[in-house]
This record gives C-alpha cells, sequence and structure tokens, in this order.
C-alpha cells in the first residue's frame, strides 16, 4: 500500500523570499518527497510550506529544512504578527493514506530528539505526540512566544521535551507534532481597529466558549490598514467554515463593520470547500460525483 504523510511546517521567514526558496529548496531535493504549496505573509513574517511523502522522505526533508532555517534566521531579528517561539515554528505530521496516526506520532518524536541532538534546538512535542495534557494545545506552548519563553523555558512546566531549559541563541526553539488536517482560514475586516478582531476572535474561539476545535486571534494587517481574524479550524467536519465565517459576519455588524476578504493560508481539503458551496448554494441532496473534475478522476 502507498504511504502518503502530509507535513506543514511553519517558519518564522515571510519577507525575504531568497531565505524562503534556500529553505524550500531543501524539501526539493529530498528523494521521495513532493512540495505541493507555500504561501508567506508579510505581516505574519512567516511561510506555511506543504509537502507530502512517505514517512522516512517527510522526516529527512524535515530535518533539512529545519536545519536550513536555523542556518538563516535570526530570531533576534525578527518582528511579525503572528505568535512563534523559533526559527521553525511548528512541524505537523498529518496521515493521508497507508499510515497511522500512531506512526505520524512516532516521527515526530524522532525527529524531535533529532532536531536537538544534532542542531542543539530545544523541542517540544504537540498535538497526538503531546507528553503532557496541557502541551495538546499549540497555544500553551506559545505562550509568551519566542521573547516570554527565554524566561519560561527554566520553569520544570515549561521545560523542552528534548533539550536543555535554554533557546538556541538564534533559532529559538521548535515544536514537532502530529494532528489530523486543519483549515487555515482568515477574515478581513474592514477597520483598523484590532480591539475590534480581538473581541470577534474571543466570540468564536474554542477557549472562549465559542466554536468547537477552532483557535483564533486578531492580527493587524499594517500594509493594509485593515485587521484580521486569523483562525485554525481543527476539525471542518465539526466546524465548518460557512458556520465561522457568518458568525464573523453577525458579530462585525455590531461594530458597523464589513468583511471585506477571506484568505485560505496553504491547502485545504476539497470537502471543506463543497460543504461551503452547498450551504451558500442550498443545494438539496448534492453529491460530490457531480463535479465534473471527480467524474473525470
Amino acid at each position: 500500500m502507498t504511504q502518503i504523510v502530509q507535513c506543514v511546517p511553519n517558519i518564522s521567514e515571510g519577507r525575504r523570499q531568497d531565505v524562503v526558496e534556500k529553505i524550500i529548496d531543501q524539501v526539493r531535493q529530498t528523494e521521495g518527497v513532493q512540495l505541493l504549496d507555500y504561501s508567506s505573509d508579510d505581516d505574519h513574517n512567516r511561510t506555511v510550506i506543504t509537502y507530502v511523502g512517505d514517512l522516512a522522505g517527510v522526516q529527512e526533508a524535515s530535518f533539512r529544512l529545519c536545519q536550513e532555517a536555523v542556518r538563516l534566521i535570526n530570531m533576534e531579528e525578527h518582528q511579525g504578527a503572528h505568535p512563534r517561539i523559533g526559527a521553525v515554528d511548528v512541524i505537523p505530521f498529518i496521515p493521508f493514506e497507508g499510515v497511522t496516526m500512531k506512526e505520524c506520532v512516532s516521527a515526530a518524536t524522532q525527529l524531535g530528539e533529532r532536531i536537538y541532538r544534532e542542531l542543539q534546538v530545544p523541542t517540544y512535542l504537540y498535538g497526538e505526540a503531546a507528553t503532557r495534557p496541557e502541551r495538546k494545545n499549540l497555544s500553551n506552548i506559545r505562550k509568551g512566544q519566542y521573547e516570554g519563553l527565554k524566561i519560561a523555558i527554566q520553569r520544570e512546566d515549561r521545560n523542552p521535551d528534548f533539550g536543555q531549559s535554554t533557546l538556541h541563541s538564534t533559532a529559538g526553539a521548535t515544536i514537532v507534532g502530529a494532528r489530523m488536517p486543519l483549515v487555515a482560514f482568515n477574515v478581513n475586516l474592514g477597520t483598523n481597529k484590532k480591539e475590534i478582531a480581538d473581541q470577534i476572535a474571543r466570540c468564536v474561539r474554542e477557549r472562549n466558549g465559542g466554536f468547537k476545535n477552532v483557535k483564533g486571534m486578531g492580527v493587524v494587517l499594517e500594509e493594509r490598514a485593515q485587521v484580521q481574524v486569523s483562525m485554525n479550524l481543527e476539525n471542518y467536519k465539526h466546524t465548518p467554515i460557512y458556520r465561522v465565517l457568518e458568525t464573523i459576519r453577525r458579530e462585525a455588524s455590531r461594530y458597523g463593520v464589513p468583511v471585506v476578504g477571506t484568505e485560505l493560508i496553504g491547502l485545504v481539503p476539497q470537502q471543506a470547500l463543497i460543504d461551503v458551496a452547498t450551504w451558500y448554494l442550498q443545494l438539496e441532496e448534492f453529491d460530490s460525483k457531480q463535479i465534473l473534475e471527480n467524474r473525470l478522476r
């Protein structure tokens, strides 16, 4: 059976495209791995990379990517709107075909140990690979970000899974784990008031009583003079895109603010978009086999 694992590392560089390309070249040059997509954002100063392959290939590509990022990214000089703790902020392994979540957890754990052993970058495990219940949630590990973790890492509850209680001098720390597919979805608002985006994010994210499996925060888009509700929808089947978007529209209208656009970051499962189309078009008894491209396959 073919073994396909998806990996979606996030690196803390979205402005220097020459640096981004050098890091991504490590994936391109790894045998048995196919680069599918990458997307950089100036305001977030972050790049999301997506590739697939067998477990061994994805492990190797992820290590090479991390090695190059450690060489080229200095967190002492990094500024961006998105929370981060290191040059390579997070590396998730996602089972797709012919591989189990347990195998992805094992691969993530092995990679985390190697990153510290060979690169001296302290590494945390999250998601299904987490060694502590609170570390299943990525935001708990990122609390305080790179700057705050310099001190917090010395506390026993914030010690890394691999490495000493000190950040790498320029690369910070890295988070490695295993999870199911998610949808990175952003909603841009027609205002520059961040407090409005913050309030709406609190309304929709799970930890403040919003939608289950939704993480969100307010972000300033300085170049556009707008703000954004930036989200991860960690289970699009239980909490679909359209439900979150319509809630944000209603909340924004309370402040007299329009939704002026939305963004998908990286790749998205086809079914997530079919669900959106079906809901907005009010399609009755729709079947995905009615999609021409699906029938042609």
